[in-house]
C-alpha cells in the first residue's frame, strides 16, 4: 500500500488528497479489465489513507468503484484466440467432438413429435373375438369386410388364426404361403409384403402362426407387435378386420391391443355365451394395461335356428344381460355359408341374392350407422 499511496509532501496544501494518484493508477487497470475489482482489504486501506479536506472536519466520502459485470462467456462454437501468445487461433475440445447420443435421440424425438401433429386418417380396426370355437368368427370377418367393400370402403382383412381359414376362404392355400403374419410378428417384416389382393386385401396366415406365441415369448413389447405392424398401412384403409384364433392367448391379445372395436360373434347356445363372460374379463385387463380405447362394438347372434326354443331363449338371455350391445341383425343358419369357402369366395360373391348375403349387408349398415352416430 505504500507504493499505491505515497506520503504527502509538506508542500501540498491541506485540500490535497491522496486519492488522486490512487485513482490515476487504478483507473487504467479498470479500463483494461472491467471484471477485475480491487480486493476488499486493499480498497478499505486506500479509503482510510485519504486525509480529511479540513482540520476537524470529516473527509468527503468517495464512492467505492463498482465492479463491472462479468464478461460474457464465449459460446462453445467460437475459437480461442491465441494472438497474445503468437500462435494461431485454436478450436475448443467440444468442437472436435461429434453430437452426443442424447442429442441424436432428442432430435429424433422432436421430429416424431412434429410429425405426430399432422392429422392422419387412420383405419377403424375391428377385432372379431370369442375363445369359443365354431361361432362363425371367420365367416363374419370375411363377409362383413366384403359388405364394407360393396359400400365403397377400403378394407383389409388380417388372418391371425393359425388354421388359416380366412386365407383359405379367399382361395389361398395356407400351406403354400411363403411369407405370412408369422414373419410380421416374429421377424418384424413389413405388413405390406404379405398382403394379397382378392375380393378384399388380406394379410395371409400359415400354420407357422401356431409357433408364434413361443417365438414371441422373449420379445420386448410382444403384445404390441400387430399394432406396430398396422401403422404402416393405417392410412391406406378405412377398415381393418382381424380374425382371431379360438383362444385368449398372445395372438388374441395382440388383436385386442391393436383394435379400437370388438365384435363378438356368439352362437345361440349356452356354452357359447359362457365364453362371452371370459372374454369380458380379458378385455377389461387389456383396457387397464394395454389399450384403454378398445371397446365392444356389439354382440352378434350367429347360427340362429328360429325353429328351436333354446335358440330363442339364448337371444333373450343376451338381450337381458347386454341390452343395446346386442346387434339387431341376426345371422341365421344357411347352407350357403358352408358352400362359399369351397369356391374360395365370400357368400356375397358366391350367391349375391341369397338371404345369407343379405344378413351381412344388414349388419354392415348397422355398424356403419353406429359409427356415424359417434
Amino acid at each position: 500500500m505504500e507504493r499505491m499511496v505515497p506520503e504527502r509532501s509538506e508542500g501540498e496544501g491541506p485540500g490535497a488528497s491522496a486519492a488522486g494518484p490512487v485513482a490515476d493508477e487504478v483507473a487504467p487497470a479498470l479500463r483494461e479489465s472491467p471484471s477485475s475489482a480491487p480486493p476488499p482489504a486493499e480498497a478499505s486501506e486506500a479509503h482510510s489513507a485519504e486525509p480529511s479536506g479540513e482540520a476537524g472536519s470529516p473527509a468527503p466520502s468517495v464512492p467505492a468503484p463498482v465492479a463491472a459485470a462479468p464478461a460474457p462467456v464465449a459460446p462453445a462454437t467460437e475459437t480461442v484466440d491465441d494472438a497474445d501468445e503468437g500462435g494461431p487461433a485454436r478450436m475448443r475440445a467440444i468442437d472436435l467432438l461429434g453430437p452426443s447420443r442424447q442429442d441424436v435421440i432428442r432430435g429424433r424425438r422432436e421430429e416424431e413429435e412434429a410429425a405426430s401433429e399432422v392429422p392422419v386418417k387412420h383405419a377403424d380396426v375391428i377385432a372379431f373375438a370369442n375363445q369359443k370355437g365354431g361361432v362363425a368368427k371367420t365367416t363374419t370377418t370375411l363377409n362383413l369386410a366384403v359388405s364394407f367393400a360393396e359400400e365403397g370402403y377400403r378394407v383389409l382383412c388380417v388372418d391371425l388364426d393359425p388354421q388359416g381359414n380366412l386365407t383359405m376362404s379367399q382361395g389361398i392355400d395356407p400351406d403354400k404361403v411363403e411369407k405370412s403374419l408369422y414373419d410380421v410378428l416374429v421377424h418384424d417384416m413389413p405388413l405390406s409384403e404379405i398382403i394379397v389382393k382378392r375380393e378384399i386385401d388380406i394379410a395371409v396366415a400359415s400354420i407357422d402362426l401356431a409357433g408364434a406365441e413361443i417365438a414371441m415369448s422373449t420379445k420386448i413389447g410382444r403384445e404390441r407387435s400387430l399394432e406396430k405392424a398396422l401403422k404402416e398401412v393405417a392410412g391406406d384403409y378405412d377398415f381393418v378386420c382381424i380374425d382371431t384364433p379360438p383362444s385368449l392367448g398372445l395372438l388374441t391379445i395382440n388383436a385386442l391391443t391393436a383394435a379400437n372395436k370388438v365384435i363378438v360373434p356368439v352362437q345361440c347356445e349356452y356354452l357359447s355365451m359362457r365364453g362371452l363372460v371370459q372374454l369380458q374379463n380379458t378385455l377389461r385387463m387389456i383396457q387397464e394395461n394395454l389399450n384403454p380405447d378398445v371397446k365392444i362394438e356389439g354382440i352378434l347372434p350367429t347360427m340362429l335356428d328360429t325353429r328351436t326354443v333354446h335358440a330363442k331363449e339364448a337371444v333373450e338371455i343376451l338381450e337381458e344381460n347386454f341390452g343395446d350391445l346386442v346387434f339387431r341383425s341376426r345371422i341365421r343358419k344357411a347352407i350357403k355359408f358352408a358352400e362359399a369357402p369351397v369356391k374360395g369366395s365370400s357368400v356375397l360373391k358366391y350367391d349375391p341374392e341369397s338371404n345369407a348375403a343379405n344378413y351381412y349387408r344388414e349388419l354392415a349398415k348397422e355398424v356403419l350407422a353406429n359409427e356415424s352416430a359417434e
